[in-house]
C-alpha cells in the first residue's frame, strides 16, 4: 500500500484526555510508534501540539467525537501540521479489537496511507453564526413545545380555545389566558377580551371558553407563559448578536433570499451551515450528497437493496426540505414544476426531496459563480422535451377516439 505519510499522528479523543499515537515510518521500511496521553485541559492541548511539533508530524488525523473534538482542534490546529477531521464511522477499527491505545494506532495507520477522508470544518466566522442560529432553532422547537402544552391544559379543563382562534398566543388569546390565570371563569367577560380579528361569533366564544378550570391549570398556564415569555426574549437577544455579525454574509443571504422559498432566516441559517466558500466541495454532487439529499448506495449481487437517503448534514438538511416545501407552493415556478413533476411518478414526499436537492444545487452555483437566482420557469421541462410532449397528447387524444393531424405552426 502506497505510503503518503512518513510521519504522521492520529487522535483518540474523550471527554477528560486524549490518547495521541505517533507514528514514524523507518528507511528499512518498519514503522515505529509511540502512544503518549494528555490531558484536555488547555495546557494539555497546548502541549500535546508542542509535541507533535517536535516529531515533524506533517499529518495528524482524529475522529469527530461529539462535541469533545471541537476544543481539540481550535488549539491543535494552529500547528505546522495539516489537521483531518473524520468521520467516526467510516474509520472504525476491526471489531473485538478495540482499546483507546489501538485506536489511536489505527488512526495513525490510515493517515498515513491516506485513507481518511476529511470532514467539512467551517472557519471561525461561519462557527460562530453556526452555533447561534442552531441555538435559536432549538429555542424556538422549546417554545413550540410550551405552546402544544398549553392546549394540553387547555383540552384538560375542557376550554376549547385553540379551536376558535388560529393563534393562541395572539393578542386575543393572550388577553383571555391572562383572565384564566387571574381567576376569571365567566365564559362572557373572557369572550368580550376578543378582538375584531377574531372569525368566531361571539356565541362560539363563549362555548368555548365554558370550561371546568381548576387552580393547578392556572398555576400551569402561569408557568408555561413565563417560559414562553423568557425564550422570546432570549431568541431576540440571539438576533441581536446575529445582526451584528452578519456583515460577512451579507452578499450570500441576499443571493439566496432571491430563490423561491427562501426567506432571510432560512437563508442566514443556510450560510451558516456552509459558508460561502464553495471551493470546498468539488462539484455540486459532492455538496449534495454532504448535505444528505441523495439515494445511499447500497448494491449486492447487483441488486439495490435500498434508496433512502444518505445520512448527512442534518441541520442543514432540515432547513432545506422546508424550504422545498414552500418552493413547491410558489405559483409559476420551476421547482413547482418539478414537485408535481415527480409527485406523479414517486409520491408528494420524494418530490419535495428532489425539490430540496434541486436548491441544494442552486445554492451551490449561485454562491460559486457569485449570481443571483434565474428561474428556468413552470415550462423548462415541456420545452425540454417538447417532441415527447407531443407524442404524449397526441396519444392521449387518440386514445379518446380522434384522429389527429399535426401541423407546426409558421415560424
Amino acid at each position: 500500500m502506497e505510503l503518503l505519510h512518513a510521519h504522521c499522528a492520529g487522535l483518540d479523543v474523550h471527554k477528560k484526555t486524549v490518547v495521541a499515537c505517533v507514528r514514524h515510518h523507518m528507511p528499512d521500511g518498519t514503522a515505529t510508534r509511540e502512544v503518549r496521553t494528555f490531558a484536555t485541559i488547555t495546557q494539555g492541548l497546548i502541549d500535546l501540539a508542542e509535541w507533535l511539533g517536535a516529531e515533524g508530524c506533517t499529518c495528524v488525523g482524529m475522529e469527530s467525537t461529539g462535541i469533545y473534538w471541537k476544543p481539540v482542534w481550535h488549539i491543535v490546529s494552529g500547528g505546522d501540521f495539516e489537521l483531518i477531521l473524520a468521520n467516526a464511522q467510516h474509520v472504525k477499527n476491526v471489531p473485538g479489537r478495540k482499546t483507546d491505545v489501538i485506536d489511536a494506532a489505527w488512526l495513525a495507520d490510515l493517515v498515513a496511507h491516506g485513507l481518511i477522508r476529511g470532514s467539512f470544518v467551517p472557519d471561525g466566522e461561519t462557527q460562530v453564526m453556526r452555533s447561534l442560529l442552531r441555538t435559536r432553532k432549538q429555542l424556538v422547537r422549546e417554545r413550540t413545545s410550551h405552546v402544544q402544552r398549553i392546549q394540553k391544559t387547555l383540552e384538560d379543563a375542557n376550554v376549547k380555545l385553540d379551536s376558535v382562534i388560529s393563534d393562541v398566543l395572539g393578542v386575543s388569546g393572550r388577553k383571555m389566558l391572562r383572565a384564566v390565570i387571574a381567576g376569571e371563569t365567566d365564559p362572557g367577560r373572557l369572550a368580550s377580551l376578543a378582538g375584531p380579528g377574531i372569525r368566531a361569533t361571539p356565541a362560539e366564544l363563549r362555548e368555548a371558553l365554558r370550561g371546568r378550570i381548576m387552580p393547578h391549570h392556572r398555576f400551569l398556564l402561569d408557568e408555561h407563559l413565563h417560559h414562553i415569555d423568557q425564550l422570546d426574549a432570549f431568541v431576540e437577544r440571539i438576533d441581536q448578536q446575529v445582526e451584528a455579525r452578519i456583515e460577512p454574509f451579507c452578499t450570500a443571504v441576499e443571493q439566496l433570499i432571491s430563490i423561491p422559498g427562501i426567506a432571510e432566516l432560512s437563508a442566514r441559517g443556510i450560510v451558516a451551515e456552509i459558508g460561502i466558500d464553495m471551493s470546498r466541495f468539488p462539484t455540486e454532487r459532492n455538496f449534495v450528497s454532504w448535505i444528505g439529499l441523495c439515494p445511499a448506495l447500497d448494491e449486492s449481487a447487483g441488486k439495490r437493496r435500498s434508496n433512502k437517503m444518505r445520512k448527512g448534514a442534518a441541520w442543514l438538511r432540515t432547513t432545506l426540505i422546508q424550504c422545498a416545501k414552500a418552493a413547491s407552493s410558489a405559483k409559476g415556478t420551476y421547482f413547482q414544476a418539478l414537485f408535481h413533476r415527480i409527485r406523479g411518478r414517486r409520491g408528494g414526499k420524494k418530490a419535495i426531496g428532489a425539490v430540496a436537492a434541486s436548491m441544494a444545487t442552486t445554492i451551490y452555483h449561485m454562491l460559486k459563480d457569485g449570481t443571483f437566482f434565474q428561474d428556468l420557469g413552470p415550462d423548462h421541462f415541456t420545452k425540454r422535451n417538447k417532441g415527447g410532449q407531443t407524442r404524449r397528447l397526441v396519444a392521449r387524444l387518440q386514445s379518446l377516439g380522434y384522429d389527429v393531424q399535426i401541423t407546426p405552426l409558421p415560424a
